[in-house]
């Protein structure tokens, strides 16, 4: 089993130490308890913005060449990310150079000088970034479909923000909003790898035991549902291809049914021998790609099936991908099929995580968004207790006709046809 020691600063700032002999390598992940389902409307990718500005320069590293040369002479690789419900930075460098992987992170998030001619200049990467998500409709797709499923909260809203939002962030909004999130409460720095564990928390209170305020955690708006019908959001572009995404509300990340919900997409679109890989791609050649996985956040989810069709043939696609659901509801999974799922999973987690950058994550992850940790060897035990009433329960629940979500880019002006199919 995985050894894991946790413990907190005295400032509240928790931290996670993943010891592994077998690497040379050590991943510093810093996660921020923020992402852009805690922003306003006026805000929004606001998160995202400033993460991008913590590249920027220091007061000790005045420019980005300065920050990323000094990473770029040990052969570090780093950068950083930005969802829903987090903000992560991270590091992974030689464990010789583990001080300066933690010097560097700790003086990106307490001393970034955020510059006004800096924000004006990043406007411009991130609307192309934003021009660039709007003409990827594999990409794209998925954005509609948070739009459809979430809609009137901040979950249905793109990380990015929109033009209008981007071009009026400034300074003064930024700091506000670092201030209030970027606290020791809310973060939680996970380490893995090659490191000694007496010598890593020396240097860790060193670099982050001050600097960072101590303050209560800022709540988010949860999602409640009102949907009654199916939802469909059609985005026309003259492609020779259509996307397509359906999704349904599922369990999030604290549920009881969460691992009964990985096993669920699995049978039907995780792997090339999935159900709906070998009957709308194999059998029936409707589609370049098709998937189907879980998005998940802490107190909800979505089950989620994206594929890349033939626009010609889409209206045959629709309905074969729905009586896949239909059947899967009303039929249920097979014994074998659970089974393959559980041995898929398993075999997919251990590959996972293989890399020390993968263990901070994912102890670091869970540490963040559930409050307390699981090993690899947990997750399985309890993934493998699943049982075939269980999936069948749980497909019954989700695929209902009421709650079918439909988010498509093509060709398609018209909803009335995609309303007729729309039944499971």
């Amino acid at each position: 089993m995985t050894y894991v020691k946790r413990y907190k600063l005295k400032n509240g700032l928790t931290v996670l130490l993943t010891p592994q002999k077998e690497t040379k390598a050590v991943t510093v992940l810093v996660l921020v308890g923020v992402g852009s389902r805690y922003e306003s409307d006026k805000i929004a990718g606001i998160s995202h913005f400033l993460e991008h500005m913590m590249f920027k320069g220091t007061q000790k590293r005045p420019t980005t060449l300065d920050l990323s040369k000094e990473l770029d002479q040990v052969g570090a690789e780093y950068n950083a990310f930005t969802s829903e419900d987090r903000t992560g930075y991270w590091i992974k460098i030689n464990s010789e150079h583990l001080e300066l992987a933690l010097d560097m992170l700790s003086d990106m998030l307490s001393n970034s000088k955020l510059e006004e001619k800096e924000i004006r200049r990043e406007k411009g990467t991130i609307l192309e970034e934003i021009n660039m998500y709007e003409d990827d409709p594999r990409r794209y797709s998925g954005i509609l479909l948070g739009e459809t499923i979430f809609k009137g909260n901040s979950l249905g809203r793109d990380i990015a923000g929109s033009k209008q939002t981007v071009r009026a962030t400034n300074r003064a909004k930024m700091l506000r909003y670092k201030n209030e999130h970027y606290t020791a409460k809310n973060m939680v720095i996970s380490v893995a790898g090659n490191l000694k564990e007496k010598v890593t928390q020396e240097l860790i209170d060193k670099y982050f035991g001050t600097g960072f305020k101590n303050k209560d955690l800022i709540k988010f708006d949860k999602f409640k549902s009102t949907q009654t019908e199916p939802q469909i959001n059609l985005k026309y572009k003259d492609s020779a291809q259509a996307h397509l995404a359906f999704g349904f509300l599922g369990p999030g990340l604290k549920s009881k049914d969460l691992k009964t919900a990985q096993l669920l997409s699995i049978i039907l679109g995780d792997s090339m021998s999935s159900r709906l890989f070998i009957n709308i791609r194999e059998r029936h050649g409707l589609c370049y790609y098709i998937f189907c996985r879980p998005d998940l956040y802490q107190d909800i989810g979505s089950l989620d099936i994206h594929a890349g069709l033939d626009k010609k043939r889409i209206y045959k696609a629709v309905e074969l991908i729905l009586k896949e659901l239909r059947k899967i509801k009303t039929e249920g999974v097979t014994n074998e099929e659970l089974k393959k799922a559980q041995e898929f999973f398993k075999g997919k987690l251990i590959l996972n995580l293989e890399d020390s950058h993968d263990i901070a994550a994912w102890y670091g992850g869970q540490q963040l968004l559930i409050g307390k940790t699981k090993t690899p060897q947990e997750k399985i035990k309890e993934i493998m207790s699943v049982k075939k009433d269980d999936v069948d329960h749980l497909a019954k629940k989700i695929f209902q006709t009421k709650k079918i979500n439909l988010a498509l880019i093509g060709p398609f002006k018209d909803k009335n046809k995609f309303e007729e199919l729309l039944k499971i």
